[in-house]
């Protein structure tokens, strides 16, 4: 299943090139380093951005920077690494992140540890987003119209879906790049507006409190535990890393390396000026009655923050499409390599449609924004993103024993270790507790 580099393309059969060139990451390889950058922004600063400032309540102020910090240090260094590694062998390209596994672990065993864990984040990502975006749409609503009948948030997320029917079609990455920018822009904007409004509302002086959400000790640590799966699932862009890479172009004379390097470079830049004041300031603002998506804790100025709720909508609109591509890319080369389906406009239309109803009906049936982020940003996410890139360089690359990089790897594989067993406990306490409130509620 590993693709080779351009060098070698006439090595393959007319059949073979013929799907590779309808599958969604390798139909296109000219994408610019500046692709990379708008779409690892709109993969990584999506959802998890409106939940830093409610984790930071669930940790407090020490732990939470420590936290938060921490995981951008981690992150950025295993995202370096999966750029190096995608053309660390001479004369092959890892298109896709269990191509990747599949050379450092074995081509059976390989895929069972990568599928599974890419599968849970692309679609659990895709129903956050849903949910996501139902909710910006209904506080949208409520701002603009607050004498209006209420409308149940279901119907939201809904009217929300009903742009990725269309959107789906799209053949591959490069074709999604007007949306991805879009999101981006987006990205920066609403992050903005929503630390500048809550310094608004800091220095209006009102008295806040910064002791843990809880009521007592057990809810604390919980709380704490899913914090560390929100923050887990705000730097969740290295699922997509691999397949974005893939459509830049590479020769022996100018790897990819260098202009994906560059695109991750002002990428993170960006996360971190999007990520740490909407975290701390936000936190600030609010102390530990932040709502789960910091915009709905904001009332004033309404025009703004209605604004910025839309703003928000057109972000995970790309977000869910750069994490729905790349599920698309999966099934589709399922679909024509493994089952033998022949490619055609109408395979491509049933499994899109109905990958997008999918996500939309469980997003109906799931609404609770925070647990979801807790539970599924440890359970599925960390693992992809802390410390597996570390276990593979270190098969591959074999630093050398007791050095910096083989120290480095090993503690980014433990905290990541931490993570994964840890933080689904407070996530599932978490989505326990926001269910029976939402039944009640409603």
């Amino acid at each position: 299943m590993t693709h080779v580099n351009e060098k070698e393309i006439d090595d393959r059969t007319e059949e073979q090139k013929a799907i590779d060139a309808w599958l969604p990451i390798t139909s296109d390889r000219n994408a610019k380093w500046w692709y990379s950058t708008f779409h690892n922004v709109t993969a990584m600063v999506g959802a998890g951005i409106l939940s830093l400032p409610y984790a930071m309540s669930e940790m407090g102020w020490g732990a939470g920077i420590v936290v938060m910090l921490m995981s951008w240090a981690i992150t950025f260094y295993t995202i370096w690494q999966m750029v190096e590694l995608h053309e660390m062998v001479p004369g092959k390209r890892f298109d896709r992140y269990h191509e990747l596994g599949q050379h450092a672990f074995g081509e059976k065993l390989g895929l069972w540890i990568v599928v599974p864990q890419q599968i849970v984040v692309y679609v659990c990502s895709c129903i956050i987003y849903m949910v996501t975006g139902g909710k910006s749409l209904k506080k949208f609503h409520e701002t603009v119209c607050p004498d209006c009948q209420p409308i149940k948030l279901t119907y939201f997320i809904i009217i929300f879906s009903s742009v990725h029917f269309v959107l789906s079609h799209l053949p591959n990455f490069n074709s999604i790049s007007f949306v991805s920018l879009a999101a981006a822009v987006m990205s920066l904007t609403y992050s903005t507006v929503a630390w500048a409004a809550s310094v608004g509302r800091g220095i209006e002086g009102r008295v806040v409190s910064y002791e843990l959400r809880g009521e007592k000790t057990s809810d604390n640590v919980f709380m704490f535990l899913s914090a560390l799966g929100e923050v887990a699932f705000a730097y969740a862009g290295h699922n997509v890393v691999l397949e974005i890479q893939a459509t830049i172009p590479s020769t022996p004379e100018k790897p990819s390396t260098g202009p994906m390097w560059k695109g991750v470079w002002v990428a993170y830049l960006i996360v971190a000026v999007c990520y740490l004041p909407v975290a701390f300031i936000g936190y600030w603002a609010f102390g530990n009655h932040v709502e789960d998506n910091i915009l709905l804790s904001l009332e004033k100025p309404m025009w703004l923050v209605a604004a910025a709720n839309m703003f928000v909508v057109v972000h995970v609109i790309g977000s869910y499409q750069v994490f729905a591509m790349a599920m698309f890319d999966m099934i589709e080369t399922y679909a024509v390599k493994t089952i033998k389906l022949k490619p055609s406009t109408f395979l491509r239309f049933t499994v899109r449609t109905i990958y997008v109803a999918l996500t939309l009906f469980v997003g109906m049936s799931i609404p609770f924004f925070g647990g979801l982020m807790g539970f599924f940003g440890g359970f599925a996410l960390a693992p992809t993103s802390y410390y597996l890139p570390c276990i593979i360089w270190l098969i591959i690359v074999k630093p050398k024993r007791f050095g910096f990089s083989w120290w480095m790897n090993w503690f980014c594989i433990i905290i990541g270790i931490l993570l994964t067993v840890l933080s689904p406990i407070g996530g599932m306490w978490t989505l326990i507790k926001q269910a029976k409130d939402y039944r009640f509620y409603q």
